[in-house]
């Protein structure tokens, strides 16, 4: 029996960096795994090939759509589908490989099987081959992740109703998309289809997109959308789809209760959010508590309800985000160190990685008023930003939020091209608990994107140059 000092069950972006914490920290460490790659849903169906897909797809339209007006002449480009999930994969390829070495440099054991947590200190690992091993341990992470949120009455079969794994893996464009879900992985995964030919329908049950995000920045995000060819049934449900037919036929009905419509799809794309993945792992039979909402409950420190025994990332509370996971693998193997390891979940930034992009960083404008904190906004649009304009890229803008007696910022949404990068400096701005004011007078480079982040920050004070 194999003795260890930490137990990870899970190799996702939690599991494997939280090993690999542990090993620098002098800990003597396994992974179990259950599929046959290491990396998890973000490396192998989720976060890595649905960006492969997002950038190839963006370059497709870039090149049928915007090289012309810039002068460069080139014939109408055509899809080579099977070559771009070819592309897909070989990046799914390489960051697993990436992953298998960071365990070998750490020297770090890998376990393939399905794991069981047999109580304090143990845990059964199953083999494909049908064999079974004890692996003992003094601490055990739980960092399972999630997986897709079943539509009660919808099958998803993977080929016509699909869920995000199947979405990523079409044999070919389908003509017409139906996408249950307007949150980041309905409207990532419809940007890929709709740039490649589909027609794109999303039916979402709230009365907006993008629920949990700022509420200006969904609606002017819904609005690009729109433009460029979405068609959005909002307030509204799928309550069944018939299969019967060679096209498939969605039954839709108002959120609130009213007389249903059909509409016809190739693919049905099933994405109303994750739930966390605790089936199999013998938790009840362990004596870990789950939530109301199934998720492992844990204590500040990442603790269960059973001693020795943590959990991290999608399968406890907070936004199912690989970065929150990874933070929270590192805190956690700092904490069975015994160092002072921690996670400020108010900095934990938010990006949708379609074109353009959406990013976000702290409060939203609804959660600051429902707290009832006095605060200022300071926006800014790419339109008046110089390197937007000549790129001609000037859909978006950025917003500010800030305390209005102290100036420190709680809040920053970004609408435009290479939002995901430009809300970094703002979380770093927040970590060290910065004002509007700090950001407004750092120096930013001309010409850049980023310019727009202080010019905002300039308006917070009603004093923005370019505007």
């Amino acid at each position: 029996m194999a003795t260890y000092d930490l137990v990870v069950i899970g190799t996702g972006p939690g599991g494997y960096v939280c090993a690999i914490r542990a090993a620098q920290l002098g800990m003597k460490v396994a992974v179990v795994e259950k599929n046959a790659t290491l990396g998890g849903t973000c490396l192998n169906i989720g976060c890595m090939p649905s960006k492969a897909l997002l950038y190839a797809s963006e370059m497709f339209e870039e090149a049928g759509h915007s090289l012309a007006k810039m002068g460069v002449n080139v014939s109408a480009p055509k899809i080579d589908l099977p070559a771009m999930m070819n592309f897909k994969q070989q990046g799914i390829d390489g960051n697993v490989k990436g992953v298998e070495f960071l365990m070998k440099k750490n020297k770090i054991d890998v376990i393939h099987g399905k794991g069981k947590i047999l109580g304090t200190g143990k845990v059964e690992v199953s083999g494909s081959d049908g064999k079974t091993q004890t692996v003992e341990t003094k601490n055990i992470v739980l960092a399972t992740g999630s997986d897709v949120a079943r539509l009660k009455g919808i099958e998803i079969d993977e080929k016509r109703i699909v869920s995000s794994t199947g979405a990523l893996s079409l044999e070919k464009v389908p003509s017409k998309l139906l996408i249950v879900g307007a949150g980041v992985i309905g409207l990532e995964l419809g940007s890929v289809w709709h740039r490649l030919g589909a027609q794109v329908t999303v039916v979402e049950f709230l009365d907006r997109i993008l629920p949990g995000m700022d509420g200006e920045v969904a609606k002017q995000f819904q609005r690009i959308l729109e433009k460029q060819g979405f068609a959005f049934k909002l307030g509204a449900k799928v309550t069944g789809v018939d299969t019967s037919g060679k096209t498939l036929v969605a039954t839709i009905e108002p959120a609130a209760g009213g007389a249903s419509e059909t509409l016809e799809a190739d693919v049905v794309l099933v994405c109303i959010g994750r739930v966390p993945y605790t089936d199999g792992l013998g938790l009840k039979e362990a004596g870990v508590a789950l939530d109301n909402r199934g998720r492992v409950q844990t204590d500040s420190h990442f603790a269960t309800t059973v001693k020795g025994i943590y959990a991290i990332g999608d399968v406890i509370a907070g936004p199912m985000l690989a970065h929150k996971a990874e933070d929270e693998g590192v805190a956690c193997a700092e904490l069975l160190a015994g160092q002072a390891g921690h996670v400020n979940y108010d900095v934990i930034p938010g990006v949708v990685y379609t074109t353009p992009e959406v990013s976000s960083v702290g409060k939203t404008e609804e959660e600051l008023k429902q707290a009832g904190i006095d605060y200022t906004v300071g926006k800014f649009p790419f339109t008046a930003n110089g390197r937007s304009k000549v790129y001609q890229t000037t859909e978006g803008f950025v917003k500010v939020l800030a305390d209005a007696k102290t100036d420190r910022v709680l809040g920053v949404h970004i609408v435009g091209r290479e939002a995901g990068e430009m809300i970094h400096e703002a979380a770093v701005l927040m970590e060290f608990g910065g004002s509007a004011e700090d950001l407004a007078r750092t120096c930013h480079a001309h010409p850049t994107r980023s310019e727009a982040v202080k010019e905002a920050a300039l308006a917070v004070g009603k004093r923005a140059i370019h505007m």
